[in-house]
């Protein structure tokens, strides 16, 4: 369980820098360009790694049809947090995405979909998904909250004069 949590946690890091450096690109081309470029040095690097470390063994591949095409599902993660990224700021839009994946997260497998097991729901669970939510639109909402105290400040002072 520890390299579990410890492989999470090192993923999470990834997925943050991959995002900041693919709106740094965005800057520059498209955000098909990005993905394009995201996706096929992705592609590149794990077919290298997949040959070396399995072999033939990396085209053995026996699942449901429908889930060969979840690169392209990759194409949406990299283009719409790429934006977001660049729209809103890294801590933001990754802190958006990750309340996103929790409650999907959640649905599924309390639904079992996508050949997932059923997992019970349960009020502990609803309890962290609902705090992590609260922490993050508190986290979303700091700033607007600053702004808001900062004019009522201003509009106090300038009754008192």
């Amino acid at each position: 369980m520890a390299l579990g949590i410890l492989l999470a946690l090192f993923g999470g890091t990834l997925v943050c820098l991959q995002n900041t450096f693919n709106a740094n690109v965005k800057k520059q081309v498209s955000v098909w360009s990005t993905t394009a470029l995201v996706l096929g040095l992705g592609f590149a690097a794990s077919f290298a790694i997949g040959i070396a470390v399995e072999g033939a063994g990396l085209f053995q591949f026996e699942a449901e049809p429908w889930f060969w095409f979840s690169g392209i599902v990759g194409i949406g993660v990299v283009t719409c947090v790429t934006q977001g990224v660049q729209l809103l700021g890294p801590s933001r839009a990754i802190s958006l995405v990750m309340v996103s994946q929790i409650l999907f997260g959640l649905a599924w497998d309390t639904l079992g979909w996508l050949g997932l097991e059923k997992v019970p729901f349960t009020w502990q669970t609803m309890f962290g998904v609902l705090l992590i939510s609260g922490g993050v639109l508190l986290f979303q909402l700091g700033t607007v909250l600053e702004k808001f105290a900062s004019l009522r400040r201003r509009r106090s002072l300038d009754s008192v004069r």
